[in-house]
C-alpha cells in the first residue's frame, strides 16, 4: 500500500506547481507586517480542501480588530481513523514576511516562476513548502482509502510569522478541545537541506536592549563630558565574554554552547567633533536550557554596574524577548520516532533528534505538555529576495508525512 501511495505522490509534481501558484498569489502578511492577515488565503484553501473531498474543515477565527475582517483565521481538517484515540497533526502557516528591497529579487516576489525542479516567489519554502507536502500527503492517503491506526489532522495555522498571538498560542489556549494529550504534532517548518534534523528543543532567549547615558560635549574638551561610546564599547567587549561564564556543552544542540553576541547599534551624534551622550546597543543571547535566563541577565546587569562606575555614566536595560526554553520533547517520544522511522525510508539516510539555537512554534505545545517535532528539507531560502523550494523535496516531504500517517 505504502508503494502505491508513493507513487501517487510522484504523479502529482504539476500539482505542487498549480497550488504554489496560487498560494504565493495571495500574500498573506500580518498587520505587523503591513498587510490585512491570511483571511484571502484560508478562503482560498478552505474551498481547495472541500474541492478535494476532506470533510468537515472548521475555520477558527481569532478576533484581531487590527485588520479589516476583524479576525485571523485558521483551519482545521481531520481524516479520522476508526476507534482512534488520538490524532497526528501536521501543522503549517499560511502567512509570509514582507518581500523587502524589490530591487534584489529578480522576478515579482508574488508571481511564481518555475525553474526546473525549483520554484521561485514569496512563501514558496517558509512555509508554503510544508502546507503543500502536508495537502500531498494528505490527498494521496485519501485517495488510496488505506486504514488508519491514528487520525491525521491539518492545521493551517494564522500569525506565525509575528509571534502566533492569533494562530497555533490562540489555538492552544481557546481551543483545547481539539487535542489529546497522547497527540503527536509535526511541524514542517524547520529543516536541513540534508533532511537529517529532527528538532526537538531549542534554547532560550534573550534580546536585550543596552542604553548608557553619559554627558555629551565636543570633542576638543572631553573632560567636560563623559563619553558614552567609550563607555558602552567596554560593555560590548565585556558581554561578549560572559560565554565563558556560562560554558556548559550539550551536545543535543548546533553550536553546542550558550552563545552571547552583541549585534545591533543604534546611531548617535551626526558630526565628528561631538563626543556622544548617549549609546545603544543590542545584545542577543542564545541560552542552553539548563540555564535560567535570569541568571544571565543578572551578569550581564552585574557588568554594567561596574561600567557604570568606571566610566561615570547611567545605564538601562529593556527587553525585546527574554524568554525561556520550552520543555524538550523527549528523544525516545512516539513523534521522534515515527518521524525518524519515516524519514529513513523516503529518504535512505541518518535523521537524529537536534536542538535549534531560535524560537519556534512547538515550544508553544510543548509548555502546553504535548510532544512535538519539527522537520522538514529546507535550503533556507526563507525571507531571503528571490526564496525559492524544490518540487522534489516537497514531494518527497509529503512521502515521509504519508509513511507517518500510516505507520509504516
Amino acid at each position: 500500500m505504502l508503494d502505491e501511495i508513493f507513487a501517487d505522490i510522484d504523479g502529482r509534481a504539476e500539482q505542487v506547481v498549480d497550488l504554489q501558484t496560487r498560494l504565493v498569489a495571495i500574500p498573506a502578511l500580518g498587520p505587523k507586517n503591513g498587510g490585512q492577515g491570511e483571511k484571502d488565503k484560508a478562503e482560498f484553501l478552505k474551498t481547495y480542501l472541500a474541492e478535494r473531498g476532506f470533510g468537515a474543515v472548521e475555520e477558527i477565527r481569532a478576533p484581531d480588530p487590527s485588520v479589516t475582517c476583524g479576525y485571523r483565521p485558521s483551519l482545521v481538517t481531520v481524516l479520522p481513523a476508526a476507534d482512534a484515540k488520538r490524532t497526528l497533526w501536521i501543522i503549517a502557516h499560511t502567512d509570509v514576511v514582507p518581500p523587502g528591497d524589490l530591487s534584489l529579487w529578480d522576478t515579482d516576489p508574488y508571481t511564481l516562476v518555475r525553474d526546473g525542479d525549483e520554484i521561485i516567489g514569496r512563501g514558496v519554502e517558509d512555509n508554503h513548502q510544508g502546507l503543500v507536502s502536508a495537502l500531498v500527503a494528505a490527498e494521496a492517503v485519501k485517495a488510496s482509502g488505506a486504514a488508519l491506526t491514528d487520525n491525521l489532522g491539518l492545521i493551517l495555522v494564522a500569525d506565525e510569522e509575528t509571534g502566533s498571538e492569533f494562530g497555533l498560542d490562540y489555538l492552544v489556549r481557546e481551543r483545547s478541545d481539539l487535542f489529546r494529550r497522547e497527540d503527536l504534532f509535526l511541524i514542517p517548518d524547520v529543516g536541513r537541506e540534508d533532511s537529517e534534523m529532527i528538532e526537538v528543543a531549542e534554547k532560550s532567549i534573550i534580546w536585550m536592549r543596552v542604553t548608557v547615558e553619559g554627558k555629551q560635549c565636543h570633542a576638543s574638551t572631553p573632560g567636560e563630558g563623559s563619553n558614552a561610546m567609550v563607555a558602552g564599547s567596554q560593555f560590548v567587549v565585556r558581554i561578549a565574554e560572559l560565554a565563558k561564564e556560562f560554558n556548559a556543552v550539550d551536545e543535543l544542540f548546533d553550536p553546542p554552547t550558550t552563545t552571547i553576541q552583541p549585534t545591533k547599534r543604534e546611531a548617535n551624534v551626526e558630526n565628528v567633533n561631538t563626543i556622544p551622550g548617549k549609546d545603544v546597543f543590542y545584545v542577543d543571547c542564545r541560552v542552553l536550557p539548563k540555564y535560567d535566563v535570569q541568571e544571565v541577565v543578572e551578569s550581564i546587569k552585574d557588568i554594567g554596574m561596574d561600567i557604570a562606575s568606571e566610566f561615570c555614566v547611567r545605564i538601562s536595560y529593556s527587553f525585546e524577548q527574554c524568554e525561556q526554553a520550552a520543555p524538550a520533547t523527549p528523544v525516545d517520544s512516539e513523534i521522534v520516532r515515527r518521524t525518524m522511522e519515516a524519514v529513513r525510508t523516503v529518504y535512505n539516510n541518518n535523521p537524529r533528534p537536534m536542538g535549534v539555537g531560535g524560537g519556534t512554534v512547538a515550544a508553544i505545545l510543548r509548555r502546553a505538555g504535548y510532544h512535538a517535532a519539527c522537520w522538514s528539507t529546507l535550503r533556507h531560502y526563507a525571507h531571503q529576495p528571490n526564496e525559492r523550494a524544490s518540487i522534489s523535496a516537497t514531494l518527497k516531504d509529503a512521502k515521509v508525512m504519508a509513511a507517518m500517517a500510516l505507520n509504516a
